[in-house]
């Protein structure tokens, strides 16, 4: 939850420059959206194998066959953060 809080403030501080900035720049650059898009889908993802790696650990540990399923299912939430990347490297 500190990882939101602290792009939040990061966020405002950007809006705040710019009111206090020049009115011809933008507010925020095409790499601080990349950056700021990437982290929050790195957040997401996070959010998301946490609650699915404590499940697949009970499950593996009932049921030694549900190794795969549990690994896969683990690992599905860090692509959206291989997207982000790629989308960083392409922007």
């Amino acid at each position: 939850m500190i990882e939101l809080q602290l792009t939040l403030a990061y966020i405002s501080s950007i809006v705040m420059q710019a009111a206090e900035g020049a009115a011809n720049q933008p507010m925020l650059t095409k790499e601080g959206a990349a950056a700021i898009g990437f982290g929050l889908s790195a957040i997401g993802a996070g959010m998301a194998e946490r609650s699915i790696g404590s499940a697949a650990v009970g499950a593996i540990a009932e049921d030694d066959d549900m190794f795969v399923s549990g690994l896969i299912l683990t690992v599905i939430p860090e692509t959206i953060v291989i997207f982000g990347l790629v989308v960083v490297f392409i922007i």
